[in-house]
């Protein structure tokens, strides 16, 4: 059985390490060692002292969900509440274009699982979005597009495809938040399970749209079940990239918030939930190493703060994320960005230079805008 000092050996060499090779790094390797060995891995898969960031905005386009998800904050189960909302063509309109305002070069769009919100209206709304403005549009996540299925009786790839040739460029990595269907049904039970995220992922893939892979940790998992999603990201990665597909282009992680808006902060289990800056760091330097065919990690300022987020591009990450402009899911179940959700670009860049490092920006395909 190999020691950590075999595992660390390989990691130096980037050499492939297997999943009980990342759990034991994972309960025994030291931090500081597991960040450098991240940095070195990077610096072999993008070398250089470039982070990237890239100017877009996140745009929530329901609140209403059918979902129920413990961890979240944001959503209104009934279409009828006070505060559920659709918004109306002319919002999205004034956001996109304050977005374009600032440079933004992407949009992305997602929302809750609505009920009363047809096959009809998402093509609808991607078709006007490409006509009207000059923006890449990485639009909805595998739960949604699973959302759609379920109220037009339409297959994953009609579905994707559908709304490809409406515009739509890109499928976002919300909604896995853990692929382990142990937590799934102890966390989200009416929500997707494991495989149908990944088998919306795979069509996204084959169809040449732009995808990134996440991951949410602080569920009171085991790191057993961490790894366990790791592998899974893993494997299709894989099988994407033995097809001649390009895969997943990104990865992004963040610890859990739950407050008292979320049904996990109210439990009397809450104090088992959510993960630190150190739990954060160790999960980034082991996803750099384990990950080992995925190229591009995101740091995640937003959850645990821009000092954390710094931090994260000594442990593996080459990309400090986007300006947001807007931030309503997470913030609602208590991130930092309740009372911060934007970053200018100028902000974005002087955070990456004090970090020690040069910013270049991006666009969602990761190629620099110089």
């Amino acid at each position: 059985m190999a020691t950590l000092e075999d595992i660390y050996r390989k990691s130096r060499l980037c050499e492939r390490i297997s999943a009980q090779e990342a759990l034991l790094l994972y309960e025994s390797g030291d931090l500081l060692e597991l960040g450098k060995l991240a940095d070195s891995y990077r610096q072999h898969l993008i070398p250089g002292n470039r982070v990237s960031y890239l100017i877009d905005r996140n745009i929530n386009y329901t609140n209403v969900c059918n979902s129920d998800c413990s961890f979240c904050g944001f959503y209104r189960h009934d279409p009828k509440h006070p505060e559920s909302y659709v918004l109306s063509r002319d919002e999205i309109e004034q956001k996109v274009s304050e977005a374009i305002e600032l440079g933004a070069t992407r949009i992305l769009l997602q929302g809750g699982h609505n009920d009363e919100l047809p096959f009809s209206f998402y093509v609808d709304l991607i078709t006007w979005l490409h006509d009207t403005f000059n923006i890449e549009l990485n639009c909805f996540s595998p739960s949604e597009i699973h959302q759609m299925h379920l109220v037009s009786g339409e297959s994953y790839r009609h579905i994707l495809t559908r709304l490809q040739e409406a515009g739509m460029r890109g499928l976002p990595g919300g909604g896995a938040e853990l692929l382990d269907d142990d937590v799934r049904k102890r966390v989200s039970p009416k929500k997707i399970r494991s495989g149908v995220w990944l088998e919306v992922m795979s069509i996204a893939q084959e169809l040449g749209l732009t995808t990134t892979a996440t991951m949410v940790i602080g569920f009171g998992e085991t790191l057993e079940q961490r790894i366990n999603h790791l592998r899974k990201l893993r494997d299709l990665q894989d099988e994407s990239l033995s097809k001649g597909h390009t895969g997943f282009n990104a990865f992004i992680s963040w610890p859990l918030q739950h407050n008292e808006n979320t049904s996990m902060g109210r439990s009397r289990l809450r104090e088992n939930y959510g993960a630190d800056s150190l739990q954060y760091l160790r999960n980034v330097a082991v996803s750099r190493l384990f990950l080992d065919n995925i190229i591009h990690h995101q740091a995640s300022w937003p959850t645990l703060g821009i000092e954390t987020g710094k931090m994260a591009l000594l442990f593996g990450c080459d990309d400090f994320g986007s300006t947001m402009m807007e931030e309503n899911v997470v913030s609602k179940a208590g991130a930092l960005t309740q009372n911060k959700w934007e970053m200018s670009p100028e902000e974005l860049r002087s955070v990456i230079t004090d970090a020690g490092f040069s910013p270049v920006q991006r666009d969602s395909s990761y190629a620099y805008r110089v």
